[in-house]
């Protein structure tokens, strides 16, 4: 693409990878509030909310497992606009399905297609790099990240207002807000891939477990990669067990339960985008990532032993140093491969996401399955997992103070 038509693209493109970021975001943080309690009024039980929980969420990370790739490579064959478009055109649909949902199998059919269309987010990152020049890119994934946390703060805190309503509101909300960031693609987002530069489809390249051959190759990784995975692992703990573990064991409504998300959102604003960047500054990758993981290992302590309402919402402020350990593990990551690995590197990093995604939901809702009479052991387990994370951590980069690979 000719540097004259970039800087043409520059201004709609970034507005609508941001605007669209927030509204799918909020779609998706939307339903959060409501969705465990619709789970509960179809399994019948607190038991088997928790363990259908687990499944749906598992579902959905499988689906990005296997799409994420696959719709990556369309990206590269097809353009970047027509696989956006019909992926948030394909979001909205799925939100109406869960609205009218009259069982858990109906549910389970739009956590598959809400993962499959949200594995658009693939094409979204590939379309920022085709619109900006590698010096501009990182600002512009920063962008990306601010918009993602943003609609992740406003859509729990306004799904909890619309939870007051009926938990089918919010779904209702959630497809409008996707079929308006539709609209505003059709009418604004110019394609950004030319053709000339395009790349015939091919399976080895949308290959999911293609991509983790590199961590292999690569013997310093391997630590890393199990901290990413143990990371991941424990932090699904809030995705499947926090919103039902609030109604039960401390009586909170959906108002309620939506703002102590969007509290926990703000909090994770301000430690990846002001807090990091300074103790990194002070300490280094090395220490600031170990600082992370124990902080929220306290953190998930305290929640799991918090004995009053007011002690649970104040535990996610030391649980808040969790957001120091991910971008100071990835630029250790970065450090170890050379610059032609970066974009396979990021790609190894989605697949060990998304595995922790499949096994972690269901192990979780296993856990508090079976121990709903025992308060805050879910949490307590993930503390234990991001310990031994700590530790991997702390051991797999101890080489040097600031955590760089050894020459």
């Amino acid at each position: 693409m000719k540097p004259e038509s970039a800087f043409s693209l520059r201004q709609p493109a970034i507005a609508f990878i941001f605007v669209t970021g927030v509204l799918d975001v909020m779609a998706m943080g939307l339903v959060i509030p409501v969705l465990p309690p619709l789970i509960e009024e179809f399994a019948g039980s607190r038991s088997g909310a928790g363990l259908w929980n687990g499944v749906l969420t598992a579902l959905w990370a499988g689906m990005q497992f296997l799409c994420s790739p696959v719709i990556g490579s369309l990206s590269d064959r097809y353009g970047r606009r027509p696989v956006i478009l019909i992926s948030t055109a394909g979001l909205a649909i799925d939100w109406v399905l869960m609205a009218l949902a009259p069982n858990l199998w109906w549910l389970a059919l739009g956590r598959i297609i809400g993962g499959i269309t949200s594995s658009s987010f693939t094409a979204i990152y590939a379309y920022m790099a085709d619109v900006t020049t590698p010096d501009q890119r990182a600002r512009a994934y920063g962008l990306v990240g601010a918009a993602f946390s943003l609609g992740f703060v406003a859509g729990p805190a306004l799904g909890g207002v619309l939870g007051a309503w009926g938990p089918r509101v919010p779904f209702w909300v959630a497809a409008g807000l996707s079929s308006l960031a539709f609209v505003y693609g059709w009418l604004i987002l110019p394609e950004s891939l030319p053709e000339e530069k395009r790349m015939a489809f091919a399976w080895s390249r949308a290959n999911p477990l293609g991509s983790l051959r590199l961590l292999r190759s690569h013997p310093e990784l391997s630590s890393l990669a199990a901290v990413t995975l143990l990371l991941h692992f424990a932090h699904h703990v809030f995705s499947v067990v926090y919103v039902l573990y609030a109604y039960h064991r401390y009586g909170l409504d959906a108002f309620e339960v939506g703002l102590m998300l969007a509290l926990a959102g703000v909090l994770d604003m301000i430690m990846q985008g002001l807090v990091v960047g300074r103790v990194v500054k002070r300490f280094g990758d090395r220490k600031t990532m170990v600082i992370g993981l124990i902080g929220g290992t306290l953190g998930l302590v305290a929640v799991g032993l918090a004995p009053t309402p007011e002690w649970f919402v104040a535990a996610l402020f030391p649980n808040a140093l969790w957001g120091l350990a991910m971008p100071t593990l990835l630029s250790l990551m970065t450090q170890r491969v050379a610059e032609n690995e970066q974009g396979q590197l990021q790609g190894a990093n989605n697949s060990v996401a998304s595995i922790a995604g499949i096994v972690s939901p269901i192990f979780f809702g296993w856990v508090y399955s079976l121990s709903v009479s025992v308060p805050g052991s879910s949490f307590l387990i993930a503390a234990v997992i991001l310990a031994v994370a700590a530790t991997i951590g702390f051991f797999a980069t101890r080489g040097s103070a600031d955590g760089h690979a050894n020459p």
